[in-house]
């Protein structure tokens, strides 16, 4: 693009502001509006991927992220009473060195966020948008201000975005979270993510979350699966009738779980699916989950998002007409995107859902496919968002 675009962002996630310091950085002038007094972020642990970490490596972050993390080399589960193996993804399976890096939402929010600041990007505060008019680019907060008109407005508002037109389907079963010390007895493995199911309507997982800053505290990541319809009643009924589902389910977790005092100690995060077609309307651009939101199952949401902010940027930068280049934009990113919203729509059901038939099919096929050429490579390709060679459509190699 020959001259800067003046370009408002409307959402401070993970995607918006690695969009804003991918922008800015190359001399475009990048408002981003968000709707807190204070920016930050919404929702629990998450892992990079190769292909986020990779993103992050060209904002010259992804050390600093790896430092604040943990490694995540192997997603382990197991079906209870039984002691099935129904999930055994090892990443070192596709590449010895293949890993996932798990980190605090919090951490990797302020890197991105200073990163933007730092590459020059405006974020203004308090803000709430409302309404965005694809034609003249320009954006109507909650306080009836418009603000533009811009060359490009970017919907990064997530997945309950006012701006895509698409409804999204909240998913049955959604998520109660915490964010909770590492305990020093052990008992968990500090590099894998590990799960325990009964059936598909009961799960917990635990997942080593990295510290909050360079040689901090470590933390784990705990989460319990709950139909969305169950969270008022799960919220009415005293605290210890959880904890004695969770402890029934997995013993182990007692001392972990042993700091959660009162229901506010957990965080419920519902779930969401919806993919925005088209992505581009006019000189509207829809980004992450405003674009594509999905289950957690698969664990791609922010990397998602990363890989859609830098092929925004790389669109932009290589083409002089802004239409192709949100065209070019699209074009890079569209068949990944199918492919891992088809994936997380069919694999959700068979570790959260209701089903009685998919959780059989589950514990008796998992455990031989995870084993058996090409299943390992597969899995590991899928779960480290590999699949689809993302970053080769985006110019890069997985890596440093």
């Amino acid at each position: 693009m020959a001259e800067p675009l003046n370009i408002g962002i409307a959402g401070a996630g993970i995607g918006g502001l690695a969009a804003a310091a991918f922008l800015a950085r190359e001399g475009h002038r990048v408002t981003v509006f968000d709707q807190f007094e204070t920016a930050g972020p919404v929702g629990s642990g998450l892992i990079l991927q190769e292909t986020g970490l990779t993103i992050l490596n060209q904002l010259g972050l992804r050390m600093q992220a790896e430092a604040l993390g943990a490694p995540i080399r192997r997603l382990y589960g197991l079906s209870k009473p039984s002691d099935r193996i129904v999930l055994d993804v090892k990443y070192g399976s596709l590449r010895p060195a293949l890993m996932g890096v798990s980190v605090q939402r919090h951490a990797l929010f302020r890197l991105v966020h200073e990163a933007a600041l730092a590459a020059g990007a405006r974020i203004v505060a308090a803000t709430r948008i409302t309404a965005a008019n694809p034609r003249d680019a320009t954006l109507l907060d909650d306080g009836g201000g418009m603000h533009g008109p811009f060359d490009l407005v970017v919907d990064a508002l997530g997945v309950r975005s006012v701006l895509a037109a698409s409804p999204s389907r909240e998913l049955p079963y959604g998520a109660l979270w915490a964010t909770l010390p590492w305990p020093d007895s052990g008992g968990f493995h500090a590099d894998a993510l590990e799960q325990r199911y009964e059936a598909a309507s009961r799960m917990a997982g635990v997942m080593p979350s990295g510290s909050l800053s360079e040689g901090g505290p470590k933390t784990v990541t705990y989460f319990w699966s709950i139909r969305g319809d169950q969270h008022d009643a799960w919220r009415a009924a005293p605290l210890t009738h959880w904890r004695d589902a969770a402890l029934a389910l997995w013993p182990e977790t007692g001392r972990l779980l042993a700091p959660l005092k009162t229901h506010h100690d957990l965080t419920f995060a519902r779930y969401r699916h919806r993919t925005h077609w088209p992505a581009v309307s006019g000189r509207l651009v829809h980004l992450g989950d405003s674009w594509h939101a999905a289950s957690p199952q698969l664990g791609q949401g922010a990397n998602m998002a990363l890989l859609d902010a830098y092929a925004l940027a790389r669109a932009i930068a290589r083409k002089a007409d802004l239409r192709d280049a949100l065209a070019d934009y699209a074009g890079m990113r569209a068949s990944h995107v199918r492919l891992f919203q088809l994936m997380s729509f069919l694999f959700t059901p068979v570790y959260q859902s209701d089903s009685r038939v998919l959780p059989l099919i589950r514990d008796w096929l998992a455990a031989p496919v995870s084993r058996i050429w090409p299943g390992p490579q597969v899995l590991a390709a899928m779960v480290s968002g590999g699949l689809g060679a993302p970053l080769w459509r985006l110019g890069l190699r997985p890596g440093r």
